[in-house]
């Protein structure tokens, strides 16, 4: 098999009303998608999706022609392009739908099928106020969730911490509560200061009395000094890693014992390649492996495959927070039958359709699009 041909769309889905982000001042009032369409001489196409393949073009070249199989060889190029450009793993995603569907089965079982199903949480991200988080968590808890993520966006912590009192006095122990401070990275315009480690303590202190099972970047996400004093001055987990790109940034926050929980997106990170090495590393380290999965559908299916086949996590996130960050939304270039939901018990299962096991909405697709570029063969 030789990979003949590689397609990146655009496409651009308008929010009314708009989504408020915790993470951004304006309101979001619409959501981009970019996929990769990798075709073969065999007539099977991989599709990968997450970031804008920014530099990608020109490079074409170094894959026209190659067995998709070659993930180790594929995956050292798009590192390299990493280093020099922007995030082109969306391309590893592809190549990995490809040796599912031509092996007959889903990437997860490829990866060793540690799991055949994880409970998600929901991951919340919408600017509400804490009466309304507080009813919004037990909608979650009667669909089945049995644990949510709440993102701090006050300027002063305390308003924050507010925020999870009242979610904890409404649903109780319903629900494992995860709270993400946003301090790891920073939006292009933010130019606010971030918490030192005496304010990340602190608030880590105030999170105990909630039973808090996570605090998701709390500092930097190159700190890895003060993130490993921090782990030892709470008794609340320490995560992150989410934004970091390359696999020597885990391997050194590993080695310095920087976090309890690593979150890498393959969607972002090093792909569904290297972030199975990435995920081995810090488990054989003693830490937990959870990505982030906040691109959109595919991206969720992606990490749920690496999930089920090497993670140790007891959970996988879930970007979810109706009605305006609903499902319909996230997973719009997505066939509405292979759209990610949970089950009644709260679990994410893999589709166990060959590949990443998803199909694309072909009249979304022609209805959102908004930029396309093809490199190889075309076909008569």
């Amino acid at each position: 098999m030789k990979i003949t041909g590689i397609e990146i769309k655009q496409y651009l889905l308008p929010l009314d009303p708009p989504f408020k982000a915790a993470w951004d001042p304006a309101p979001r009032k619409q959501f981009a998608s970019t996929l990769v369409y990798v075709h073969t001489d065999e007539g099977i196409t991989g599709v990968g999706s997450g970031d804008l393949m920014t530099g990608f073009e020109g490079h074409e070249h170094l894959f026209i022609g190659q067995d998709p199989f070659d993930v180790e060889r594929h995956a050292k190029v798009l590192d390299n392009i990493d280093f020099h450009y922007g995030r082109p793993w969306p391309l590893d995603l592809a190549l990995w739908d490809i040796i599912g569907k031509a092996s007959g089965q889903p990437v997860y079982k490829l990866l060793g099928a540690k799991q055949d199903k994880v409970l998600a949480y929901a991951s919340t991200g919408e600017l509400v106020t804490k009466e309304e988080r507080a009813e919004r968590a037990l909608g979650l808890a009667e669909k089945g969730f049995k644990a949510m993520k709440i993102r701090f966006h006050h300027s002063n912590p305390k308003d924050d911490i507010a925020v999870v009192e009242e979610v904890r006095k409404a649903i109780g122990d319903k629900m494992e509560i995860m709270v993400d401070a946003n301090q790891g990275w920073k939006m292009p315009w933010d130019t606010e200061r971030t918490w030192d480690l005496k304010t990340a303590a602190n608030v880590a202190k105030e999170l105990e009395q909630y039973n808090v099972f996570w605090l998701e970047e709390p500092l930097p996400h190159d700190d890895a000094k003060n993130m490993a004093r921090l782990r030892q001055m709470t008794k609340v987990r320490i995560a992150g890693g989410e934004m970091n790109r390359r696999f020597h940034e885990f391997r050194d926050l590993s080695n310095k014992g920087a976090l309890d929980v690593y979150q890498p997106d393959v969607a972002l990170c090093g792909g569904i390649t290297y972030g199975k090495k990435i995920a081995d590393y810090v488990q054989a380290n003693g830490s937990v492996y959870s990505p982030h999965t906040w691109t959109n559908g595919i991206g969720v299916i992606a990490n749920l495959h690496i999930v089920l086949g090497v993670s140790n996590s007891p959970f996988i996130e879930f970007p979810y927070d109706p009605p305006a960050w609903s499902i319909e939304r996230r997973d719009y270039v997505q066939t509405p039958e292979t759209m990610l939901n949970i089950d009644s018990e709260g679990y994410l299962r893999a589709s166990g359709k060959p590949g990443l096991g998803f199909d694309l909405d072909e009249e979304a697709l022609k209805k959102y699009e908004i930029n396309y570029f093809y490199v190889g063969e075309k076909e008569s």
